[in-house]
């Protein structure tokens, strides 16, 4: 292993990096400071440990004689150190620390707070970090950058409006929006619907039900004109019936003879998951809760993953809790396959409609 202290190893040139970081001097300093704008700029090894680190990493600082900088971890492992098991550097999403959860916390409350948005240069300085450093954590944890998320929160905060406002436009401004066109382009991605029928019962939509019986209890389906809206399992159908009837208040809801086409594939797709279910959902969450719904639909019927490996798939290693309440939100049992997603270890978690019902879906699919 080399052991000379004052040179640089890279296979980059000085181009790649920001000329604060491009002398040794300033990244010893980085590292000293623990620096947050350094991150993903360079990394630094410790001949006496073999390991090599982020130059944010909390571990005990090295003595300056035993460090050496890379330009990447590719040519710090070629150079025969190791990856450091509490930065994790090899990694290419930030590792996230107490302190980074408690900022990232602070920043949401900021923006939920907020009549506009702040700026990303607001938030970063806010809770103490380079905005190129907060950026990356944040969306390392949450899955979406602070501006998606800050339109998240006002759309969501639009669409509980609309159903009780006066007007469309009265929701739309006291949502936060300066002028109603970006809602209005807006809204059919994000809602699943344009702002007037989202208006349950303002513009006369119905909802069409229907229940029946399965072996799993009771199964109650609601369509909307552009496709299913709920799938629910339980007990009881009249409990099904009123707690439809409790989230789409505003809605005309009637059961209806024409569904029952649809509720044959409903029960036939519970019986038979393997078949795959054909009909036209009308899916409302957030630009994280349909990635994360997307990928569950693509996890095939007799297997599972882990919320883990889910968070991994759409590209946020480190948004695992807000994968679990994306599939807490689901609304839409079985044909977004939610009961497919379970525990590290194997063991199943919570379930919408029942742990149960989770076992008994899970057993069903593997028996196929």
């Amino acid at each position: 292993m080399p052991g000379a202290a004052n040179m640089t190893d890279t296979n980059t040139t000085d181009t790649a990096t920001p000329l604060s970081f491009t002398t040794e001097d300033a990244r010893w300093v980085a590292v000293c400071t623990k620096d947050s704008a350094a991150e993903g700029n360079f990394w630094f090894a410790v001949t006496t440990t073999g390991v090599y680190c982020r130059p944010t990493c909390r571990s005990r600082q090295p003595l300056r004689q035993n460090v050496r900088f890379f330009d990447s971890p590719a040519t710090a492992e070629a150079a025969g150190f190791r990856p450091c098991k509490r930065c994790q550097p090899h990694q290419p999403e930030p590792y996230i620390e107490g302190e980074h959860v408690q900022a990232i916390e602070q920043a949401c409350a900021l923006i939920r707070n907020s009549e506009s948005a702040p700026t990303l240069a607001t938030l970063a300085a806010t809770v103490g970090m380079s905005p190129y450093h907060f950026q990356r954590i944040f969306k390392a944890r949450l899955g979406v950058t602070p501006k998606q998320y800050a339109m998240t929160l006002r759309r969501q905060r639009a669409a509980e409006m609309l159903p009780e406002a006066d007007s469309v436009t009265a929701a739309i401004f006291d949502a936060g929006y300066n002028n109603g066109g970006h809602f209005y382009s807006e809204s059919n991605d994000t809602i699943g619907m344009t702002p007037t029928t989202y208006r349950r019962g303002a513009a006369g939509e119905t909802i069409r039900l229907g229940v029946a019986e399965c072996y799993l209890g009771w199964v109650l389906v609601a369509a909307t004109p552009r496709g299913l809206c709920a799938i629910d399992l339980g007990d009881d159908p009249h409990a099904l019936e009123a707690g439809l009837r409790s989230r789409f208040s505003k809605a005309e809801i009637a059961r209806d003879a024409s569904l029952a086409a649809w509720m044959q594939q409903v029960v036939r797709f519970l019986d038979a998951p393997e078949s795959g279910l054909r009909l036209p959902l009308d899916i409302q969450g957030t630009a994280f809760q349909q990635r994360v719904w997307a990928a569950l639909r693509e996890i095939p019927a007799g297997s599972t993953l882990s919320y883990t490996e889910v968070a991994e798939r759409i590209g946020a290693p480190s948004a695992v809790r807000a994968v679990a309440a994306a599939c807490a939100a689901n609304k839409l049992a079985v044909a977004i396959p939610c009961h497919r997603v379970v525990r590290q270890n194997g063991e199943l978690s919570g379930y919408r409609w029942g742990i149960e019902r989770k076992r008994r879906l899970l057993a069903r699919e593997r028996q196929k």
